[in-house]
């Protein structure tokens, strides 16, 4: 009997390690005890949110009398909203843009969603770097197009914009990048961006359908080292943005984000209505009305970042420690470290036997590495350093 379509059957199939995974961290910690299990596995900001929340929430509490207080909403967000987080992006930007640029989201996938519903058509290809984030081919395949992701190169898997544009063919509708990037932690500066914005001004010259610049920056507050994700704006007149507080504020359980179209992008305002009723469409209808109001109060602050940058450094030394290779990463909370002797779903078994838990490379599209989430505790980043290199000894030594 089949209960499911045949292309729900394979991703239900190809996610059953991923469960296996989260069940082994559950029975490892109800054995062992959560301090005594290193799960780097979960991408799962762990900060709190920035000081101000209690009183914003008591805020939006105060005001529950009326009664339509948390009641619908504009498809696009609440008004006030669009107007405040406009006014942050703008800078972030350096572009000045208005909320009628900017629609509220139900987190950046519900955004990333709600953009590839408005502008893809079957057989549509989505261009990203690889490695990249494992739902990007999902989130395009609901609607018939075709993710390609294109390898860029080791170890620090920097932008290879001619290999990008290698891949364009008559059927690319979107470039999607990650900046930063998860799972490497990659930030791609001011020079690689203006030479993307140069290579899509080539390929867009004379097409009827222009390829758009997605740019997905959750981690856009979360970088390290002096590095910055700089404004995708002025680089393509087709770029629109996905933006997330989940890890910027901590929110993640409200699922809260927007998308941001380029003003100077020819018959911009057609877009920005696709994109109203495709969040209502898909069913979203519009993004939880209390987050909504809490990133209304926050949008202009952020989580201690100088905290993750910390656990970033104590995931190196414990890395480096063990003799485990990896390129330091710059923003995001991941590592993308090697796995020895390539065959990373093997090494993240071998891992779990010392009670550490780590997600194969190869569920990002690239095999033989492994991805650590320093969005952890700093002491069990430390205490994980013996095991690390008791599993390095003894994978050594098969």
């Amino acid at each position: 009997m089949h209960l499911l379509s045949a292309s729900m059957e394979a991703a239900v199939g190809g996610s059953s390690m991923i469960r296996k995974m989260f069940e082994q961290g559950l029975e490892l910690k109800r054995r062992f005890g959560a301090d005594n299990v290193y799960d780097f596995s979960l991408g799962n900001p762990d900060l709190p949110s920035p000081s101000g929340t209690a009183e914003v929430l008591a805020e939006i509490a105060r005001g529950a009398e009326d009664p339509l207080a948390f009641g619908y909403c504009p498809n696009a967000g609440i008004p006030a909203v669009r107007e405040k987080v406009a006014a942050v992006v703008s800078r972030e930007q350096e572009t000045a843009v208005d909320a009628s640029h900017l629609l509220m989201t139900v987190g950046a996938a519900g955004g990333i969603t709600a953009f590839f519903r408005a502008v893809l058509e079957p057989g549509d290809e989505v261009i990203c770097p690889s490695p990249y984030f494992v739902e990007y081919g999902s989130y395009c395949g609901h609607f018939g197009g075709c993710l390609v992701p294109v390898p860029m190169p080791a170890p620090d898997f920097g932008l290879d914009v001619a290999a990008l544009e290698a891949a364009v063919t008559p059927r690319t509708r979107v470039l999607l990048l990650n900046n930063p990037n998860n799972p490497t932690g990659a930030v791609y500066g001011r020079e690689t961006l203006a030479a993307v914005g140069r290579m899509l001004a080539r390929v867009n010259e004379g097409r009827d359908r222009p390829v758009f610049l997605l740019s997905d920056e959750p981690y856009r507050a979360l970088c390290y080292d002096g590095f910055e994700v700089p404004p995708i704006l002025p680089v393509c007149p087709f770029a629109v943005v996905v933006g997330s507080y989940s890890k910027t504020l901590s929110l993640a359980g409200e699922r809260v984000g927007y998308l941001l179209v380029n003003p100077a992008m020819p018959d911009a305002g057609t877009l920005v209505a696709a994109l109203t009723i495709t969040i209502r469409s898909l069913g979203f209808v519009n993004a939880p009305v209390i987050g909504q109001r809490l990133v209304a109060g926050l949008c202009d602050k952020g989580v201690d970042v100088a905290t993750y940058q910390r656990r970033r450094d104590a995931m190196s030394e414990v890395l480096a420690g063990a003799g485990i290779r990896f390129a330091q990463p710059h923003g995001a909370f991941y590592t993308f470290a090697e796995a020895p002797g390539g065959d990373d779903k093997a090494f993240v078994e071998h891992l779990a036997g010392e009670r550490i838990l780590g997600v194969p490379g190869s569920g990002f599209g690239r095999a033989g590495y492994v991805r650590f989430a320093f969005c952890v505790n700093e002491k069990n980043i430390r205490d994980s350093a013996p095991a690390f290199r008791r599993a390095m000894d003894s994978w050594a030594s098969r």
